[in-house]
Protein backbone atom coordinates (compact mmCIF):
# COMPACT_ATOMS: atom_id res chain seq x y z
CA UNK A 1 0.00 0.00 0.00
CA UNK A 2 1.64 2.97 -1.28
CA UNK A 3 0.30 6.57 -1.65
CA UNK A 4 1.10 10.26 -0.87
CA UNK A 5 -0.59 12.14 1.61
CA UNK A 6 -1.28 16.12 1.03
CA UNK A 7 -3.13 17.59 4.10
CA UNK A 8 -3.40 21.18 3.82
CA UNK A 9 0.56 22.04 4.82
CA UNK A 10 1.94 18.67 4.78
CA UNK A 11 3.48 16.32 2.62
CA UNK A 12 3.58 12.64 3.82
CA UNK A 13 4.92 9.77 1.48
CA UNK A 14 3.44 6.40 2.83
CA UNK A 15 4.06 3.23 2.42
CA UNK A 16 2.04 0.41 4.72
CA UNK A 17 3.10 -3.38 4.89
CA UNK A 18 0.79 -6.17 5.84
CA UNK A 19 3.52 -7.02 8.68
CA UNK A 20 6.55 -6.08 10.55
CA UNK A 21 9.08 -8.26 8.81
CA UNK A 22 8.33 -7.10 5.68
CA UNK A 23 8.19 -3.34 6.58
CA UNK A 24 11.70 -4.27 8.51
CA UNK A 25 13.16 -5.84 5.46
CA UNK A 26 11.93 -3.01 3.00
CA UNK A 27 12.97 -0.16 4.93
CA UNK A 28 16.71 -1.66 5.80
CA UNK A 29 17.46 -2.00 2.45
CA UNK A 30 16.08 1.37 1.72
CA UNK A 31 18.23 3.00 4.28
CA UNK A 32 21.04 1.05 3.05
CA UNK A 33 21.04 2.14 -0.70
CA UNK A 34 20.90 5.70 0.47
CA UNK A 35 23.81 5.62 3.10
CA UNK A 36 25.95 3.95 0.45
CA UNK A 37 24.97 6.29 -2.16
CA UNK A 38 26.61 8.92 0.36
CA UNK A 39 29.55 6.79 0.99
CA UNK A 40 30.07 6.49 -2.70
CA UNK A 41 29.94 10.46 -2.95
CA UNK A 42 31.71 11.87 -0.48
CA UNK A 43 32.78 9.18 1.73
CA UNK A 44 31.30 9.00 4.27
CA UNK A 45 27.64 8.63 5.36
CA UNK A 46 25.29 10.04 8.59
CA UNK A 47 22.35 7.98 10.41
CA UNK A 48 20.50 9.17 12.77
CA UNK A 49 17.98 6.64 14.61
CA UNK A 50 15.56 6.49 17.29
CA UNK A 51 15.00 4.20 20.68
CA UNK A 52 11.60 2.18 21.69
CA UNK A 53 10.73 -1.57 20.81
CA UNK A 54 9.58 -0.65 17.15
CA UNK A 55 12.75 -0.05 15.44
CA UNK A 56 14.14 -3.25 16.66
CA UNK A 57 13.84 -5.60 13.65
CA UNK A 58 14.44 -2.73 11.78
CA UNK A 59 17.79 -2.67 13.56
CA UNK A 60 18.29 -6.62 13.17
CA UNK A 61 17.47 -6.44 9.34
CA UNK A 62 20.00 -3.29 8.63
CA UNK A 63 23.13 -4.56 11.03
CA UNK A 64 23.34 -7.55 7.65
CA UNK A 65 22.75 -5.08 5.40
CA UNK A 66 26.22 -5.28 2.54
CA UNK A 67 27.44 -1.31 2.90
CA UNK A 68 30.74 0.14 3.54
CA UNK A 69 29.95 0.76 7.40
CA UNK A 70 33.21 1.85 8.52
CA UNK A 71 32.40 5.24 6.73
CA UNK A 72 28.93 5.53 8.28
CA UNK A 73 28.70 7.45 11.83
CA UNK A 74 25.23 6.61 13.84
CA UNK A 75 23.61 8.83 16.11
CA UNK A 76 20.67 9.45 18.26
CA UNK A 77 17.56 11.74 17.55
CA UNK A 78 17.05 12.07 21.44
CA UNK A 79 18.44 10.18 25.02
CA UNK A 80 16.84 9.61 28.00
CA UNK A 81 20.01 10.53 30.60
CA UNK A 82 20.62 7.55 32.37
CA UNK A 83 23.85 5.34 32.18
CA UNK A 84 24.50 3.49 28.72
CA UNK A 85 23.98 0.26 30.17
CA UNK A 86 20.86 1.25 31.81
CA UNK A 87 17.83 -0.65 30.65
CA UNK A 88 16.38 2.54 29.53
CA UNK A 89 18.78 3.73 27.18
CA UNK A 90 18.59 4.22 23.53
CA UNK A 91 22.29 3.74 23.03
CA UNK A 92 22.19 0.69 24.62
CA UNK A 93 19.60 -0.59 22.24
CA UNK A 94 21.43 0.42 19.37
CA UNK A 95 24.58 -1.01 20.02
CA UNK A 96 22.37 -4.52 21.43
CA UNK A 97 20.48 -4.22 17.73
CA UNK A 98 21.92 -2.30 15.06
CA UNK A 99 25.90 -2.62 16.03
CA UNK A 100 25.92 -5.71 14.88
CA UNK A 101 27.05 -8.04 12.42
CA UNK A 102 28.61 -5.60 9.62
CA UNK A 103 27.26 -2.72 10.87
CA UNK A 104 29.58 -3.38 13.50
CA UNK A 105 32.06 -1.20 11.63
CA UNK A 106 30.09 1.67 11.93
CA UNK A 107 31.18 4.57 14.34
CA UNK A 108 28.80 4.96 16.95
CA UNK A 109 27.86 8.94 18.48
CA UNK A 110 26.06 9.01 21.30
CA UNK A 111 24.52 11.58 23.36
CA UNK A 112 24.94 10.66 26.94
CA UNK A 113 27.99 12.26 28.40
CA UNK A 114 29.32 11.61 31.97
CA UNK A 115 27.46 14.92 33.57
CA UNK A 116 25.22 14.27 36.28
CA UNK A 117 22.69 16.51 35.14
CA UNK A 118 21.45 16.31 31.59
CA UNK A 119 21.36 20.52 31.08
CA UNK A 120 25.53 20.44 31.82
CA UNK A 121 25.81 18.00 29.01
CA UNK A 122 24.89 19.93 26.02
CA UNK A 123 28.22 21.96 25.37
CA UNK A 124 30.28 18.40 25.01
CA UNK A 125 26.71 16.71 23.44
CA UNK A 126 26.49 19.55 20.84
CA UNK A 127 30.41 19.24 20.16
CA UNK A 128 29.84 15.20 19.29
CA UNK A 129 26.56 16.28 16.77
CA UNK A 130 28.43 18.93 15.17
CA UNK A 131 31.24 16.83 14.15
CA UNK A 132 28.99 14.97 12.26
CA UNK A 133 28.44 16.70 8.41
CA UNK A 134 24.92 17.79 8.36
CA UNK A 135 22.45 17.25 6.49
CA UNK A 136 22.30 13.77 7.60
CA UNK A 137 22.12 11.33 5.36
CA UNK A 138 19.10 9.61 6.50
CA UNK A 139 17.19 9.89 9.82
CA UNK A 140 14.54 7.58 11.24
CA UNK A 141 11.63 9.13 13.55
CA UNK A 142 9.11 7.05 15.73
CA UNK A 143 6.14 8.94 17.17
CA UNK A 144 4.02 8.43 20.18
CA UNK A 145 0.50 8.20 20.89
CA UNK A 146 0.60 11.90 22.42
CA UNK A 147 2.64 12.61 19.01
CA UNK A 148 5.67 13.28 20.69
CA UNK A 149 8.63 12.73 18.09
CA UNK A 150 12.41 12.43 19.63
CA UNK A 151 11.87 14.30 22.86
CA UNK A 152 9.75 17.16 21.62
CA UNK A 153 7.05 16.10 23.97
CA UNK A 154 3.76 18.43 23.54
CA UNK A 155 3.56 21.64 25.61
CA UNK A 156 6.86 20.59 27.47
CA UNK A 157 8.71 23.62 29.11
CA UNK A 158 11.45 23.13 26.72
CA UNK A 159 9.61 22.76 23.20
CA UNK A 160 9.73 26.73 22.13
CA UNK A 161 13.39 26.46 22.52
CA UNK A 162 13.39 23.19 21.12
CA UNK A 163 11.66 24.00 17.68
CA UNK A 164 13.06 26.97 17.32
CA UNK A 165 14.22 27.01 13.71
CA UNK A 166 16.91 29.94 14.26
CA UNK A 167 18.23 28.96 17.91
CA UNK A 168 21.80 27.69 16.68
CA UNK A 169 21.42 24.98 19.23
CA UNK A 170 21.89 21.03 17.79
CA UNK A 171 20.63 19.67 21.20
CA UNK A 172 18.46 20.25 24.25
CA UNK A 173 18.13 19.10 27.67
CA UNK A 174 14.59 18.37 28.28
CA UNK A 175 12.12 17.47 31.53
CA UNK A 176 8.82 15.44 30.04
CA UNK A 177 6.08 16.24 32.20
CA UNK A 178 4.61 12.63 30.87
CA UNK A 179 7.63 10.45 30.48
CA UNK A 180 10.48 8.99 32.74
CA UNK A 181 13.90 10.46 32.62
CA UNK A 182 15.52 13.65 32.06
CA UNK A 183 16.37 13.37 27.79
CA UNK A 184 18.49 14.91 25.82
CA UNK A 185 17.13 15.68 22.50
CA UNK A 186 18.32 17.15 18.81
CA UNK A 187 16.32 19.89 17.99
CA UNK A 188 13.58 20.53 15.28
CA UNK A 189 16.49 22.47 13.09
CA UNK A 190 19.05 19.55 13.31
CA UNK A 191 16.67 17.22 12.93
CA UNK A 192 15.35 18.93 10.03
CA UNK A 193 18.98 18.85 8.38
CA UNK A 194 18.48 15.93 6.70
CA UNK A 195 18.67 14.54 3.74
CA UNK A 196 16.45 11.97 4.02
CA UNK A 197 13.33 12.12 6.82
CA UNK A 198 11.58 8.63 7.26
CA UNK A 199 8.84 8.31 10.30
CA UNK A 200 8.58 4.61 11.19
CA UNK A 201 5.64 3.65 12.98
CA UNK A 202 3.75 0.43 13.66
CA UNK A 203 0.27 -0.68 15.06
CA UNK A 204 -3.45 0.84 14.36
CA UNK A 205 -3.30 3.21 16.91
CA UNK A 206 -0.12 4.84 15.79
CA UNK A 207 -1.91 5.02 12.68
CA UNK A 208 -4.44 6.79 14.37
CA UNK A 209 -2.25 9.32 15.41
CA UNK A 210 -0.76 10.30 12.37
CA UNK A 211 -4.70 10.51 10.61
CA UNK A 212 -4.81 13.28 13.48
CA UNK A 213 -1.95 15.00 13.23
CA UNK A 214 -2.40 15.29 9.29
CA UNK A 215 -5.53 16.94 9.75
CA UNK A 216 -5.10 19.47 11.63
CA UNK A 217 -4.61 23.20 10.44
CA UNK A 218 -4.44 25.92 10.38
CA UNK A 219 -0.73 25.34 11.66
CA UNK A 220 -0.43 27.87 14.42
CA UNK A 221 1.98 27.61 17.14
CA UNK A 222 -0.89 26.14 19.22
CA UNK A 223 -1.49 23.71 16.69
CA UNK A 224 2.42 22.35 16.12
CA UNK A 225 2.76 21.77 19.55
CA UNK A 226 -0.08 20.17 20.38
CA UNK A 227 1.47 17.27 18.56
CA UNK A 228 4.83 18.04 17.78
CA UNK A 229 5.21 15.73 14.97
CA UNK A 230 3.39 18.46 13.17
CA UNK A 231 6.80 20.25 13.38
CA UNK A 232 8.43 17.77 11.09
CA UNK A 233 5.66 16.78 8.73
CA UNK A 234 5.31 20.45 8.03
CA UNK A 235 8.74 21.67 7.78
CA UNK A 236 10.82 19.29 6.06
CA UNK A 237 12.23 20.17 2.57
CA UNK A 238 11.33 17.35 1.14
CA UNK A 239 8.18 14.81 1.81
CA UNK A 240 8.44 12.66 5.07
CA UNK A 241 8.41 8.91 4.00
CA UNK A 242 6.06 6.84 6.75
CA UNK A 243 6.73 3.23 6.79
CA UNK A 244 3.37 1.60 8.60
CA UNK A 245 2.64 -1.87 9.51
CA UNK A 246 -0.42 -3.15 11.53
Amino acid sequence: MERAMVRQDYRVHFRGFKDGALLAAELACNIAYFLAAAVSKRGGASLVVSGGSTPVPLFAALSREDIDWGRVRITLADERWVDPTDSASNEKLVRAHLLQNRAAAARFVGLKTGHALARDGEGECAARVDAIPRPFDVLVLGMGEDGHTASLFPHAAELAAATDLHSGRLCLAVRPATAPHDRMTLTLPALLASGKIILHITGKTKLQVLEQALAAEPLSAGVLNDMPIRHVLALAREAVSVYWAP
